[in-house]
């Protein structure tokens, strides 16, 4: 054991004892304490899996440091303070231009903008996810290095005397102060207080940004931050007619921005006030940097895509869906909360359960009005209000409304028939304990759950939205999305949801039923549905779902079905699989089929590559795609017309970028599968599955666990039986030890067989009770591991999942 008070030695800064580690000799933790941990008690566990460098409180490595030989530990007052202070002396490193944002709301959004639209200009570095605080800031400064030319940093507070610290680690030479608003104004005295607290970030920086009708800014700018920083550049622009650099307005989709020297008018992709808002800084922010194109700011905001949102989707009682924010209420997150709540389209009644809002800063009257505005212009059919003070405005709120005058009084009474076909949002300040409410209105299932990270599906569709391009005109590659088999065990309705919010281009279904779920769920997307039936035509046409056909048959068939109706059409092409799909002698008949029913569009042709995952297969894959060109010219010159060709799947799309075409189909890739193997670390696993604990015993030696007697033991053993069985997709095979469960870190492997709801494993070594969780697959145990230990595919494990197994989706 050493101890030091020299610079830390490693790159790989950690603070989370369940942080990968990668490379252990190059990793320091830092042990932070905290309201609810101390980082101190995880230094066992990391001196295990081979870290040596710690960064440590002083009264900690007095009495504990010499246990731990060839350690080195770095004894200081605060390890947070020394971790923001190397990340300080990381930041003096580099002189580029770094862009800092602080503001009330829409931080994390402006930055994931930005930088979506300066990253053909910059290497951006940027703040992961939101990660604006005392903590957050300096890990994601650390970021920084030679290869980024342009840094984007959010800065978030709670109470005064934060922002000097974030200042000395951003150090931005443009600022950006989004707003003002309620947010953590608990720990300021007043509105101004605060704003003067968060101007501090920019008491360095060449320029700032920001929106003048916000008159406690614009004071604040000019009276504190122009004494301490008389040479900063302000940039300033206003909806309202002041007299600022850019005049704004905005009407309908179109945003106008002029200044004494030109104008520009733009289409914004998103038209909801705070994305208006948000997008007038990104616009500013791109003028300021010289990007003053009016096509090339047209085509980058056509590019934008959405940021997800941190919120919970949970199935609910009587056929209801859930929103769980049950820990947040403020005005600005409920209007995010609600443009969620508008997504769910598969419900037809949209109910709100709000509790009082606290510590907003602005006066009751006032508050209560843009909350029951917010309400009616997003079409909720229900307020359920909860706490004394919105109920005494009860006024203001539609006749149906309910009151409560608390939590305890809502719960005293059966509202089942309230959210009966609803999307439910449930948002309520902390001391309100909602989760109490979610608890009640979640249906009620055994304890087996998929949770389903709705960002990491994002992420994953963004990934190969990259890998593909996205190009500035009609000529951009678009993406086909399968959600059949329940979205790969996913769900289908709200993973097209997601994917409808996100604007893929196409969703492909196995079944027509399949595609009628998803229409009947307000789906509005196309839908290719790849093994249609003759029974299945009039469903076809009435759901508009668009079939594809393989056959001659089957085309003739048809054909004759719809007749003179006009209707698309997709063609699959046999070019080696030997599955489905016309051959190459057959294409002339199929033209001049199609050519006879000119009500038939040929929207898109297509095939499949038999071998896109692995290399071995690479010069038959180039064979395929040879043979598809050929057969897609063939029917484009025979029918006089392109229609849209597409090839790759989601392996295909990072084995063969040659090949994208017109369109590629993401699959299994979308889930969080890289199946080419070329680059596993890009996508995220999307499903957690995991159960719970039911009862744990001990067996002795000699004695057997579960039918047949086939888990016979040699020792002791202390068995614990959880509540998940082949009826729920764990597979038979898994049993007799070949499977392995995760329980608090701990792989536990399967003992005797796996029953219909119920398997058996060893916790021997897993400090573990009944309740417990335990992990079947997720991010620390993959998917892709567990199909190799009963000999199947990804594919599989995944679509194996029963539907009786609840899924819950979130954002984070």
């Amino acid at each position: 054991m050493t101890t030091q008070t020299t610079p830390v030695l490693g790159t790989n800064w950690l603070t989370d004892s369940r942080q990968a580690i990668g490379n252990p000799a190059d990793a320091v933790f830092f042990a932070l304490s905290g309201e609810h941990h101390n980082g101190h008690d995880f230094i066992d566990e990391l001196y295990r899996k081979g870290v040596r460098q710690f960064v440590v409180e002083r009264s900690w490595a007095a009495q504990n440091a010499l246990r731990y030989a060839d350690a080195l530990f770095l004894d200081v007052d605060s390890p947070l303070q020394t971790l923001q202070q190397a990340a300080a002396k990381q930041r003096n490193q580099f002189d580029i231009p770094v862009i800092g944002i602080t503001g009330s709301n829409g931080k994390t959004i402006v930055k994931e903008w930005l930088a979506q639209l300066l990253s053909g200009d910059y290497s951006v570095a940027k703040s992961p996810k939101s990660y604006n605080s005392q903590l957050g800031v300096p890990l994601s400064v650390h970021q920084l290095t030679d290869r980024h030319t342009l840094g984007i940093f959010e800065a978030g507070i709670s109470k005064p005397h934060e922002m000097s610290a974030l200042q000395a680690i951003i150090q931005p030479t443009i600022g950006i102060f989004t707003n003002t608003g309620s947010a953590h104004d608990e720990g300021f005295r007043t509105q101004r207080q605060k704003v003067a607290e968060k101007l501090r970030l920019f008491t360095g920086a060449k320029t700032l940004i920001y929106c003048a009708d916000y008159a406690d800014i614009n004071e604040e700018v000019n009276l504190l931050l122009r004494a301490v920083n008389p040479s900063i550049h302000l940039i300033t622009w206003s909806a309202a007619g002041r007299d600022t650099v850019y005049r704004v307005s905005h009407r309908g989709g179109q945003l106008t921005l002029a200044t004494e020297a030109g104008s520009w008018q733009l289409t914004l992709p998103f038209t909801d006030p705070a994305s208006v808002e948000n997008l007038t800084h990104c616009v500013v922010t791109l003028l300021t940097l010289g990007i003053t194109s009016q096509t090339t700011l047209q085509n980058r905001l056509n590019r934008l895509r959405p940021v997800s949102m941190r919120l919970e989707l949970k199935e609910g009682i009587a056929n209801s869906v859930i929103i769980d924010d049950s820990y947040n209420n403020d005005v600005a997150g409920l209007q995010l909360a609600l443009n969620f709540l508008t997504q769910q389209t598969n419900r037809p009644r949209k109910v709100v359960v709000l509790s009082d809002v606290l510590q907003s800063g602005q006066d009751e009257a006032d508050l209560y009005q843009t909350i029951a505005r917010l309400l009616r212009e997003q079409a909720v059919d229900q307020l359920i209000g909860i706490g004394p003070v919105i109920s005494r405005n009860v006024g203001l709120f539609p006749v149906n409304s309910r009151f409560f005058a608390g939590t305890d009084a809502f719960l005293a009474e059966n509202h089942a028939d309230l959210f009966r076909e609803s999307a439910v949002l449930v948002k309520g300040a902390r001391p309100f304990a909602f989760e109490r409410i979610v608890n009640r209105l979640q249906r009620k299932v055994h304890g087996t759950v998929l949770d389903i990270n709705l960002d990491a599906l994002t992420h994953n569709l963004n990934y190969y939205r990259e890998k593909v391009g996205r190009g500035d005109g009609p000529s951009s590659v678009k993406i086909m999305v399968m959600v059949k088999a329940f979205a790969y065990g996913s769900g289908s309705t709200e993973v097209a949801q997601l994917l409808q919010f996100h604007r893929v281009d196409y969703l492909a279904v196995a079944y027509a039923d399949e595609g009628i779920a998803l229409r009947q769920s307000g789906i509005t997307l196309p839908i290719m549905v790849m093994n249609p039936a003759p029974e299945t035509f009039a469903a076809l046409l009435e759901f508009d779902l668009e079939p594809e056909l393989y056959s001659g048959r089957l085309l003739q068939e048809f054909s004759d079905f719809v007749g003179t109706a006009p209707h698309r059409i997709h063609l699959k092409l046999d070019t080696g699989m030997h599955r489905l799909g016309f051959l190459p002698d057959e294409l002339p008949a199929v033209i001049d089929t199609l050519n006879a029913r000119p009500n038939l569009t040929v929207a898109t042709v297509f095939s499949h590559l038999v071998g896109a995952d692995e290399a071995r297969f690479n010069p038959f894959s180039q064979q395929q795609y040879e043979q598809f060109i050929a057969g897609a010219a063939l029917l484009e010159a025979g029918l006089g017309y392109r229609p849209t060709r597409h090839l790759l799947n989601s392996a295909g799309i990072v084995r063969f970028p040659d090949y994208k075409l017109d369109m590629v189909r993401v699959g299994i890739g979308l889930y969080g599968v890289e199946s080419s193997r070329l680059e596993p670390g890009q996508v995220r696993p999307v499903g957690t599955l995991k159960t719970t604990i039911s009862q744990l015993k001990t067996v002795r030696a000699g004695d057997s666990v579960g039918y047949s007697r086939s888990g016979q033991l040699t020792q002791d053993a202390r068995i614990a039986t959880l509540a998940i069985g082949y009826a729920d997709g764990y597979d038979r095979r898994f049993g007799k030890g070949v499977g392995v469960v995760s329980i608090n870190g701990v792989l536990c492997p399967t003992v005797g067989n796996v029953c219909m709801d119920m398997t058996m494993v060893d916790v021997t070594n897993a400090p573990c009770d009944e309740g417990d969780t335990a992990v079947i697959f997720g991010a620390d145990l993959p998917i892709s591991e567990l199909a190799s230990r009963i000999g199947t595919i990804p594919y599989e494990i995944l679509t194996g999942v029963s539907e009786r197994v609840k899924r819950v989706f979130f954002t984070e």
